[in-house]
């Protein structure tokens, strides 16, 4: 599984006045109709903790190619120690959620189930607002398993 190389996501959240974001290498498309996306999220980082604080939707960021930036901040950091936000561009999205300016196609979600699967929760999303503003390729796995995670793995 290490050799695919797949799209990078950054997927970001807020609850309870807090808000989170990681970098996310498991996702995918899960069904036609209804529409519904995973989005797989690791147990050990604070985006987790800040999901099951009560939030109810998140926000799903294609990574651009370009944007090796926010792939060394949302991976390479954690939360624990810093405010993520504090270093990028971002706007308040769907429900005041965090929408990173350097990722101009995203959508938001609402949360409609939860697994944990190993090392990860998987969210099901039930997307209700997006843009499609990035039409070139994505940030790929390939690039981001330089990235040293900025939690224990």
């Amino acid at each position: 599984m290490g050799s695919l190389d797949y799209p990078m996501f950054i997927a970001t959240t807020a609850a309870a006045g807090e808000r989170a974001g990681c970098l996310v290498g498991f996702a995918t498309q899960a069904s036609i109709d209804p529409p519904r996306f995973l989005v797989c999220i690791s147990d050990k980082n604070r985006t987790h903790r800040v999901l099951e604080a009560g939030a109810e939707a998140m926000v799903v960021h294609v990574v651009p190619r370009d944007a090796g930036h926010l792939v060394e901040l949302f991976g390479g950091e954690t939360g624990d120690d810093e405010d993520k936000f504090e270093r990028c561009a971002w706007t308040k999205g769907p429900g005041g959620i965090p929408v990173l300016d350097d990722c101009p196609s995203w959508f938001a979600g609402r949360i409609v189930d939860r697994l944990p699967l190993g090392d990860h929760i998987a969210h099901v999303l039930d997307p209700f607002d997006g843009r499609a503003g990035y039409d070139g390729p994505a940030f790929p796995f390939s690039r981001a398993k330089r990235v040293e995670p900025g939690h224990e793995a």
